[in-house]
């Protein structure tokens, strides 16, 4: 059964796994967002702005999702239009754009979700506990504002 969903997964042009709570996982995450976009047509486009989101979320759900023994989902769908990130995790805390001072050492990682997607935005998991956080990287836009939606934004 898991070779036909990760079949299924590769020819919408979506991947996903879990991930473990470790200092590892944005590495992991971001080989596997490469491996994704090597097998797209023009998938290289999104490879810059697609690593830094995703280790940005990834990061952030390491840090404050602090829930021990719970694992992290990463989902991943790219078209020749956009490349959709999510995580997933099992705090229900959402996170807060705030203002970061130059003195700050930390707090820019959803500054960069904000200016590096074209929109991004926080939703709880459907039937089951925790949240999603998301962003979408456009082509033609990878430095663009975001929206910031509070759904799914599918």
């Amino acid at each position: 059964m898991p070779e036909t969903i990760d079949r299924a997964l590769a020819e919408a042009g979506a991947e996903g796994c879990w991930l473990p709570r470790s200092q590892q996982s944005p590495r992991f995450a971001r080989r596997l967002l490469r491996g994704l976009l090597a097998e797209v047509e023009g998938g290289h486009r999104f490879a810059g702005a697609g690593e830094l989101l995703l280790s940005e979320l990834v990061s952030n759900a390491l840090e404050h999702a602090d829930t021990p023994g719970r694992l992290i989902w990463v989902g991943l769908e790219v078209d020749v239009t956009r490349l959709r990130i999510e995580v997933h995790d099992a705090s229900p805390v959402r996170p807060v754009l705030r203002e970061v001072y130059d003195d700050e050492r930390r707090g820019r990682g959803l500054v960069l979700v904000e200016r590096l997607s074209t929109r991004w935005g926080c939703c709880p998991r459907a039937g089951g506990i925790g949240k999603i956080v998301w962003c979408e990287c456009g082509h033609e836009n990878a430095s663009g504002p975001a929206a910031g939606d509070a759904e799914a934004g599918r």
